[in-house]
């Protein structure tokens, strides 16, 4: 039993926990709030406790943990974890710097709130306190001033005021820091009584605030009595070579360090109170000695001007001529002038002449040949004696360099291409010459222009107006000069026409079509010739057609035209043709339009006869056959024949004209138009009317013959009555045969003539009286 005890034990835990897993646990932030107390606003120095409270509601879930994080400003300053739901943040004392917005945040494993902002003010700033460590101070010695608020923090600003008798405090020193307090030194330059203070601010995000000044410190500047005492023996005259002294002296005050400086360079240096400095006076040694006495940071100084007389001038060297030449003579004399006649002797002078340090003559004076070879530094040294005394003194140095005199000039067109016609520029150059170099063009119209060319790369480049003959470039003239008093350089244009590349502009073309001018025939060859009057080589031909836009041929040649052939010649070669004609100057040039018609060729005109006879062969033969047939019917009696089987045959014979009238009368009265005016009407057979026809073709018109009516005595017709057809003649001219070809404005006047011929013999024919129709 005992063994089983342990075993049942551990199942139930692991039960009860593996139901406590199978449960899930749920909880939710219900709020967060934070409290400040005693009050929002407060004065510095009082405790402050900030308090932050959740509630949380959860399932089940022992001892859950929440984590606080108090903020200011949002800027974490206390974080804590606990299981408890409050947490307490106290601020003792608290100060300025702890015033802004304070907020908690409470995490509560994955999930998390914020409380709502508040604010905190506290209120007064700690008066700060001033010490230095020496409030009797000399003249701009320097002493430590600090200035602390021990009971505040934050970021410091502090500034130091001065204060005399009289007046306002001034600002005399601002820093910055983080810490409460600050040292720094301050050295003060007025003799007598000063007042020093000091104040900070603090910055906070809602503003600076300014705390009040401390305690005025009164401060005592005592005179520092260390100003030295410059002396110089001899005081009176002194002159080259003569041994001077200067003395510094410090009366009162401690030791000190005491320095002689001229030219910002120390002479000499020593610790005490008295230096004195000896040398043998030169020209150089004129000027101001100052005189330094330094005790810590605090200096006083004094100073004395020596001024050395020379007993003679330093040599000057002078060269003639100042514009000195090539090939010119020059002279070089060494000169100086004597200030104490009484201690130099002239007549024991010497000089002696260096060229680039080497010497070349023992005279005052040199003369020689301007050449390259006498250019450099020419210096002169003047050696005298006095008192027993060497003097040497050495000129400053001269660079002689000749000039060199300018080169005959060339004239060059620029960029080697010359335009007839167009503007242009010349360049004017010389190959030698010292600058600065004068430059004058002259050439056609009067030009005169000058230029002047006085830096190296400078050059003498003169817009030209355009030439229209390469022999005007010889007329072209530049005059160079660097010497006033010498005669210019003169170059010539005549050498521009073997070196200048000259380019003369195509005159305008003209356009020709060889052999025939403007017609030619299919199949043939024709060339379109282009030619100009004159222009460079070479010279460039295109020819287009009006009607397309692309050029039709183009061709470059030497020669002053060019042709464009085209063999074989086709209708769509025909049109208006022109060229353009360039060379290397891009002036292009437009040729006259030349119309090109294209004719026929022979053989297609033969052809075209040979087709046209063939079609018009037929043709006049069924005309001739119609003609002949309608000669054959005009001599027909032009009768209109109607038999009947088996009565009587009547035939009528009418015009057009008088159909139309019997369709336009009454029924009763159709038989009365017909047959009375025509029987009336035809008595003659050779009676014929004049009528104007349209159309030579004979035209037929069915008469329809009704029954007789036997109460009128007209004979009856059958229902076998045969129907013949009337022959229309329309005949402009009685004694005409020509298958009545008439005027057609005459059918208005036709005179219709109606034959009736009535027979009783239905086969035969009554003779005489109706012919047959002939037969073609």
């Amino acid at each position: 039993m005992g063994s089983k005890q342990p075993g049942f034990q551990l199942l139930v835990i692991l039960l009860i926990f593996w139901k406590s897993a199978g449960e899930e646990s749920s909880y939710i932030i219900d709020n967060v709030g934070l409290t400040i107390q005693p009050r929002s606003t407060i004065e510095r120095g009082t405790p402050v406790l900030i308090g932050c409270q959740v509630s949380v509601s959860h399932s089940n879930i022992p001892d859950l943990e929440h984590q606080f994080q108090i903020m200011k400003d949002e800027v974490l300053i206390y974080s804590f974890n606990t299981t408890n739901s409050t947490v307490m943040f106290e601020l003792n004392p608290a100060r300025a710097a702890d015033s802004g917005s304070y907020e908690c945040r409470v995490t509560v494993k994955d999930k998390s709130k914020v409380s709502f902002s508040e604010r905190l003010d506290v209120t007064g700033l700690q008066t700060p306190s001033l010490s230095l460590n020496n409030s009797r101070p000399f003249e701009n010695e320097e002493f430590e001033a600090n200035c602390s608020a021990p009971g505040e923090k934050g970021l410091f600003i502090f500034r130091f005021y001065l204060r005399f008798r009289t007046g306002e405090p001034k600002t005399i020193k601002q820093l910055q820091t983080n810490g409460n307090s600050i040292k720094t030194t301050i050295k003060l330059r007025h003799i007598g009584d000063s007042y020093l203070s000091c104040n900070y601010e603090i910055s906070l995000l809602s503003g600076n605030k300014h705390s009040n000044s401390s305690n005025e410190t009164h401060v005592i500047v005592k005179v520092l009595n260390i100003t030295p005492v410059v002396s110089v023996h001899p005081s009176a005259l002194i002159f080259e070579e003569d041994v001077v002294e200067v003395f510094c002296r410090v009366v009162d005050g401690p030791d000190v360090e005491v320095f002689l400086t001229k030219d910002k360079i120390i002479l000499k240096k020593v610790s005490g109170k008295m230096l004195e400095y000896k040398f043998t006076a030169k020209e150089r040694d004129s000027g101001e000695y100052i005189c330094k006495a330094e005790w810590g940071n605090v200096q006083k100084e004094n100073y004395k001007t020596i001024k050395v007389k020379e007993l003679f001038s330093k040599p000057k060297l002078i060269l003639e001529p100042v514009d000195l030449f090539e090939g010119d003579r020059f002279k070089l004399t060494c000169n100086i002038s004597i200030y104490v006649p009484e201690r130099i002797n002239s007549n024991i002078l010497s000089y002696t002449f260096y060229k680039n340090n080497a010497e070349i003559t023992t005279s005052n004076s040199y003369i020689s040949m301007a050449h390259p070879n006498m250019n450099g530094n020419y210096t002169c040294k003047a050696n005298a004696s006095s008192l027993g005394k060497h003097f040497i003194k050495e000129s400053q140095a001269l660079v002689v360099k000749a000039k060199v005199p300018v080169s005959k000039p060339v004239l060059s067109i620029v960029g080697g291409t010359l335009l007839l016609g167009k503007p242009f520029q010349l360049l004017c150059q010389s190959e030698r010459g010292t600058l600065p170099i004068s430059y004058t063009l002259y050439g056609p119209e009067k030009l005169n222009e000058s230029r002047d060319v006085r830096k190296p790369g400078d050059k003498a480049i003169f817009n030209c107006p355009a030439i229209f003959k390469s022999s005007d470039l010889s007329k072209f003239l530049c005059h160079a000069r660097n010497h006033k008093n010498k005669v210019p350089m003169i170059g010539s244009g005549q050498l521009m026409l073997k070196s200048t590349n000259i380019i003369e502009p195509v005159s305008n073309p003209e356009m020709k079509v060889v052999p025939n001018e403007g017609e030619v025939s299919e199949g043939d060859s024709m060339s379109l010739v282009c030619s100009v009057q004159r222009g460079t080589f070479p010279i460039s031909f295109t020819w287009f057609h009006t009607e397309i836009e692309d050029p039709v041929a183009s061709v470059s040649t030497n020669k002053t035209e060019g042709s464009y052939r085209i063999s074989n010649v086709k209708g769509e070669h025909g049109g208006r043709y022109y060229c353009v004609s360039t060379n290397q100057a891009k002036d292009n040039k437009q040729s006259n339009i030349v119309l090109v018609a294209v004719k026929m060729a022979g053989w297609k005109k033969g052809l075209i006869v040979v087709f046209c006879i063939l079609i018009l062969l037929p043709l006049l033969l069924v005309i001739a056959c119609k003609a002949h047939l309608i000669q054959c019917r005009r001599r027909s009696t032009g009768r209109l024949s109607v038999k009947s089987a088996s009565t009587k045959v009547e035939r009528l014979s009418l015009t057009l004209a008088e159909v139309n009238e019997a369709a336009n009368v009454t029924p009763g009265m159709m038989g009365k138009s017909v047959w009375s005016e025509q029987m009336s009407g035809s008595e003659s057979d050779d009676q014929t009317s004049t009528v104007t026809q349209e159309n030579p073709e004979p035209q037929y018109t069915q008469v329809q013959i009704k029954e007789r009516d036997p109460s009128r005595g007209v004979p009856e017709v059958s229902d076998g009555v045969s129907v013949e057809y009337a022959q229309l003649n329309h005949d402009n001219d009685p004694s005409s045969d020509n298958c009545n070809q008439g005027n057609p404005s005459a059918s208005a006047n036709e005179t219709m003539v109606v034959n009736t011929c009535v027979s009783d013999a239905p086969a035969e024919q009554e003779e005489g009286n109706c012919e047959a129709t002939p037969d073609c």
